[in-house]
């Protein structure tokens, strides 16, 4: 349910030329970080830390690259549409699948951002190729999976490691225990509870397009 590449900083107040074009640069660029994403893992599960998360952290950082490059070269096209938002699941996914193989995330942070963010790309999928409708993406949004990256990349890096609240023994809830993490779990537990919210508002949002959608499809009939 992500905007559209021409609409990732602005909403929908601005409106752009949509093209069928292939090879753009915004699209160059979201390929790219979509290359990152297996070099991530394959670093990450050989023991080079510090490498896999400079890929992770490249790859997350140019977030908004391709979106505001398209803007600004009115560049915007049809496959930059799925593909740009489809990245950033596949990346934010690939992160969090890594973070947990290392044994440092528990597993339902996994299971929740995983589901949610299957439900964000094949909902906005099927919304987008049945009623031509789309979802465009707020800031707070945004902020989460930018707090969710750095998250990840913290605890990839896994250094420095801080203490622990020490509130309860729950194993499956780092950094509320004594035990020392890294700091990135917090960066998490923020984007989380903001990715909850946003995912709210973007189902709500897109059920009241929807029934807009068939409404206008019964009285043209």
């Amino acid at each position: 349910m992500d905007a559209a590449q021409g609409a990732k900083n602005g909403g929908d107040a601005i409106d752009e030329e949509v093209s069928s074009k292939i090879l753009t640069l915004p699209n160059v660029i979201s390929f790219v970080r979509l290359c990152m994403v297996p070099l991530y893992l394959v670093l990450l599960l050989n023991g080079y830390n510090i490498a896999a998360t400079v890929v992770f952290a490249v790859a997350a950082a140019t977030d908004f690259v391709d979106g505001q490059v398209a803007r600004r070269t009115h560049s915007v096209s049809k496959l930059g549409q799925l593909l740009d938002p489809a990245v950033d699941r596949i990346l934010m996914i690939t992160g969090v699948l890594g973070v947990f193989l290392v044994g440092r995330i528990p597993l339902w942070i996994i299971v929740l951002v995983v589901a949610r963010d299957a439900l964000l790309l094949v909902g906005g999928a099927w919304l987008l190729s049945r009623w031509q409708i789309r979802v465009a993406v707020i800031y707070p949004g945004k902020f989460a999976t930018t707090f969710l990256f750095v998250g990840f990349a913290g605890l990839l890096l896994n250094w420095p490691l801080v203490s622990g609240l020490g509130v309860c023994d729950i194993a499956w809830l780092p950094g509320f225990t004594a035990e020392a993490v890294s700091w990135g779990i917090w960066f998490v537990y923020a984007g989380l509870v903001l990715a909850i919210g946003t995912t709210v508002y973007y189902c709500v949002t897109a059920w009241k397009k929807l029934q807009e959608a068939r409404v206008s499809t019964r009285e043209e009939a």
